[in-house]
């Protein structure tokens, strides 16, 4: 339920123009590395990478778990704070009158 001013259905909205807006980038991102050869070794283990992941991620570098690794050490850059109350979002001097 949204409130104030917004439509009832802004919030869920803004969720879907974010989440297309990522996809969109992983698209991007996975286009710019399909240019690329797959790697035949791990670039941080030097383990084998399968070919089924080769052939299913083109331009692939890393295994299965270093990408992992990797996936989990991922932080977010900054964002909208969908979570925070109005008052959360305001300046601390603005807190304090």
């Amino acid at each position: 339920m949204a409130g104030g001013w917004a439509r009832d259905d802004a919030v869920n909205e803004q969720i879907e123009v974010s989440t297309q807006e990522a996809i969109e980038r992983m698209r991007l991102r996975n286009a710019q590395r399909g240019d690329r050869e797959s790697a035949a070794f791990c670039e941080e283990c030097d383990e084998p990478i399968p070919e089924a992941r080769r052939r299913a991620i083109p331009g692939v570098r890393l295994c299965v778990d270093c990408q992992s690794g990797r996936d989990r050490a991922w932080r977010p850059s900054a964002g909208i704070n969908r979570r925070g109350s109005k008052d959360s979002q305001l300046s601390k001097d603005s807190q304090l009158k």
